[in-house]
């Protein structure tokens, strides 16, 4: 068996919700696939032929998220703390070239949204972050190249 995925009360919600709605798309390709057949030679079919493959799609993401759910593990909100930077804390960090002040939330990577302020934390912002506590400076290495960074603040 694969190892867990670690996810918030949230997160395994819309897990669950996405899967259910993906279920009930089943019938909708079925009949999709029946009329392409009723039309006959099933070789020079290109309905039925993308019909099929809309099925095989669908299966697989189907799949994907009940192995997803399966392994999900949920994550104890209540033994968080702000001690030092850790998944679901919010941090508040500076960055030290620009003075640039910004807050993320560091949550499991299939809830990460950039929009939102939420971070992967396997992400390398917040891999630099872990374990770090208020005062600390950061070196992270991004893509652009190395990022000098000072926490300022850990929340929940």
């Amino acid at each position: 068996m694969s190892e867990f995925v670690y996810v918030t009360e949230e997160g395994l919600q819309k897990m669950k919700e996405e899967l259910d709605m993906l279920r009930n798309e089943r019938p909708a390709i079925a009949r999709l696939i029946a009329d392409a057949r009723d039309k006959g030679d099933l070789t020079e079919n290109a309905e039925y032929s993308a019909a099929k493959e809309a099925q095989g799609m669908l299966e697989m993401k189907i799949a994907r998220l009940e192995d997803q759910v399966a392994r999900s593990r949920i994550i104890d909100g209540s033994r968080i703390n702000t001690k030092s930077v850790q998944i679901l804390n919010r941090v508040r960090i500076r960055n030290k070239a620009t003075g640039t002040v910004m807050e993320y939330q560091l949550v499991p990577e299939g809830e990460a949204n950039l929009k939102e302020g939420k971070i992967a934390a396997t992400s390398p912002i917040a891999q630099g972050l872990m374990g770090k506590e208020v005062g600390d400076e950061v070196e992270v290495k991004v893509p652009a190249g190395m990022i000098s960074f000072e926490i300022v603040e850990i929340s929940i």
